[in-house]
C-alpha cells in the first residue's frame, strides 16, 4: 500500500515540476526585462534539478543525486554572474 502511495506521488511530483518548468521557459522566452529573464533562467534550473532528485527517488541510483547536485552549483554560479553583470555591466572587475 505505501510503494503505491509513494509511486503516486512522485508521478504527481514529476507532472507538477514539468509544468513549473515549461512556466519557467515561458518566463524565460517572453520575459519583458532582463531580470525576468534571468528569474526564469534560475526557476528553470531549479525545477531540472528538483525533477533528476525525484527521477533519482524513483529509479534508486545515486548518480541522478551527484548531478542534482553540479546543476544546482553551476546555476548559482550562473545566476549570481547573469546578476553582476545586469548590475554592473560586467562580470569580472
Amino acid at each position: 500500500m505505501s510503494a503505491l502511495i509513494l509511486t503516486w506521488a512522485i508521478t504527481i511530483a514529476q507532472l507538477a515540476l514539468a509544468v513549473a518548468m515549461v512556466l519557467a521557459l515561458t518566463r524565460m522566452i517572453r520575459g519583458p526585462r532582463a531580470q525576468d529573464r534571468v528569474l526564469g533562467l534560475d526557476t528553470l534550473y531549479v525545477n531540472s534539478m528538483l525533477q533528476l532528485v525525484v527521477y533519482g527517488m524513483r529509479s534508486g541510483h545515486v548518480l541522478y543525486f551527484e548531478v542534482a547536485l553540479i546543476i544546482g552549483i553551476l546555476g548559482f554560479v550562473a545566476t549570481v554572474a547573469l546578476a553582476k553583470f545586469l548590475m554592473r555591466g560586467e562580470v569580472i572587475e
